[in-house]
């Protein structure tokens, strides 16, 4: 071959992109991707092994004992914001309080600074937060009441792109500071921008299983985790600290369905090496309703956790988005209305019709209970969200949903309104992180487990909307007499996940069980994006490319 007009580097150059372009086609072929579906769906046997470690880390562990002393910052994370220049700092000072006799720390006590700087010393730059202490009252004789430490949330502004910062947190004017930590901001938004690992993980809880999936997940080395419901179930213990293996089993005497929030402090001690540099992006779960006093729910997980609501324009914590890189982030609620007159369903028109899609090329959209799942556990529970809100993510091109609430993993073909359809998002669920409430196994498909349809519905979630098929395999029934077809690949595993966006078109999607040794994978699939065949359009609301 000659090179003529050429200068000799750019035939170097060219060259060895020849000699590369088959070894990269070779490697993309080598792992299964959508454009290949959809596929036969497949079961992987139930390995009975699996069981054991189901067991709540104790509070004696080290791992989750309170090490600093007085107003030092314990529990620190780092989530992001709505885009790359701004991330929030959150940590907790003060000792939580539980017993018959409260009296709540005051927040205006211990100020909110961090310091922070791309070089460790000096840190050059400071910022300023807010602080409050929430409560879990049970005005029931018998029951603990509970006060928290004083949380603190800080946000950065003004950051720079795909950059490391140092940072420390506290109230420099008591010297209550915390050691220095560091964080990499998202990468600018667009088609070729992307972080390079984002960690996908459902219903995690503090077991052992836990704690190696978290092991599992820093080996991966991810830039973001994606925490989709069910945090820490404190809500499987009562007041005085007594476990139960179900959501239900303990409370029979009950007069409210307690809770144990020193979990809370045990999970964020536990899960401060990673989230301390790793931005985590929580939405809430089942396990975090929390009922108490005064008809509030959701008080710890709204306040434990900064959010990007106020910068992405929602009202709630319960669903707010964000971009990093060249995705664009939805997470939506499904403990809090979302039918078409509802907030949360014109937010999300709003929100959607600002996606600027050759700016942030892939919509993700995550919360937690699954739209589709084959598995006995929460089957259909969430049919009537599904109802309201499918087609509208359909109509925008969302590219992936990821779910948890059952615990096993799940990935299904594209699929719309419970059709096979080259347009459709791929679902899936990774409810598998690790809690004690153990492995869902039992399929729907299989004898006797088809619940009857009144069963199916949870208080929590509206209605009753999963009434029996009228087309396709299952037509006139409620269940499938076999592995649906939406369901590509379903096993009962703990593990976790981990989304690698390539380019504008190309995500490697990669699931690793937590019994698999290094290297090995568990499911792996090449996401495809098909933006000419399948073209964003709504026939809702009037959106930036309507015009064109």
């Amino acid at each position: 071959m000659e090179f003529r007009g050429c200068s000799v580097f750019a035939a170097f150059l060219i060259r060895t992109l020849v000699l590369l372009l088959p070894t990269a086609f070779s490697v993309y072929a080598e792992i299964p991707s959508t454009l290949d579906g959809p596929f036969q769906p497949v079961t992987v046997p139930f390995d009975v092994s699996l069981r054991g470690n189901a067991v709540d880390l104790p509070a004696t562990d080290s791992r989750v004992r309170r090490r600093v002393k007085g107003f030092e910052p314990e529990q620190i994370s780092v989530s992001l914001s709505a885009s790359y220049d701004s991330v929030w700092i959150s940590w907790i000072t003060g000792a939580f309080q539980i017993g018959y006799n409260i009296t709540p720390l005051d927040p205006t006590s211990v100020a909110s600074v961090v310091r922070y700087g791309k070089l460790r010393f000096p840190l050059n730059h400071e910022a300023k937060g807010y602080s409050l202490v929430y409560n879990q009252l049970y005005p029931f004789e018998g029951l603990q009441n509970y006060t928290s430490g004083i949380i603190h949330h800080v946000r950065l502004a003004g950051l720079k792109p795909d950059t490391k910062y140092y940072y420390r947190c506290g109230d420099p004017s008591i010297e209550a500071l915390s050691g220095i930590y560091s964080f990499k901001t998202m990468p600018v938004s667009g088609p070729s921008s992307y972080p390079s690992r984002i960690a996908v993980m459902g219903d995690l809880g503090l077991t052992f299983n836990t704690t190696t999936t978290i092991s599992n997940v820093i080996r991966n080395k991810p830039e973001l985790v994606l925490l989709v419901g069910d945090v820490t179930y404190a809500n499987l213990y009562l007041t005085n600290g007594t476990g139960s293996d179900c959501y239900s089993c303990s409370f029979s005497e009950s007069p409210i369905h307690e809770t144990y929030q020193p979990r809370w402090d045990y999970w964020g001690r536990f899960m401060q090496y990673l989230v301390s540099k790793v931005p985590v992006m929580v939405v809430e779960g089942n396990h975090e309703i929390e009922p108490q006093a005064g008809n509030q729910t959701f008080v710890a997980y709204s306040s434990r956790f900064a959010f990007p609501s106020e910068e992405s324009g929602s009202s709630s914590t319960f669903y707010y988005s964000f971009n990093a890189g060249g995705i664009h982030f939805i997470m939506l609620g499904a403990y809090i209305a979302y039918n078409k007159s509802d907030d949360q369903y014109k937010w999300l028109e709003i929100d959607l019709a600002n996606v600027d899609r050759s700016r942030t090329p892939w919509l993700v959209a995550a919360w937690h209970p699954p739209w589709y799942s084959s598995y006995k556990a929460h089957y259909r529970e969430a049919e009537c969200m599904r109802v309201a809100m499918e087609e509208l993510l359909y109509s925008y091109g969302v590219d992936i949903v990821f779910n948890g609430h059952v615990h096993a993993y799940e990935r299904s073909n594209r699929v719309y309104n419970y059709t096979l359809d080259p347009c459709g998002p791929v679902y899936i669920t990774v409810g598998d992180g690790g809690n004690r409430e153990k492995m869902a196994i039992e399929h729907v498909d299989e004898p006797g487990n088809c619940p009857e349809p009144s069963t199916t519905p949870d208080p929590y979630m509206g209605g009753f909307c999963a009434i029996n098929f009228t087309t396709g395999p299952a037509a006139g029934k409620f269940c499938w007499d076999g592995q649906p077809d939406y369901s590509a690949f379903r096993e009962s595993s703990f593990g976790h996940g981990i989304l690698e966006v390539k380019n504008e078109t190309w995500a490697l999607w990669t699931w690793h069980r937590n019994q698999d040794s290094d290297g090995k994978i568990g499911d792996q699939i090449y996401i495809v994006r098909q933006p000419d065949k399948c073209p964003k359009q709504s026939t809702r609301t009037k959106c930036w490319f309507a015009d064109i």
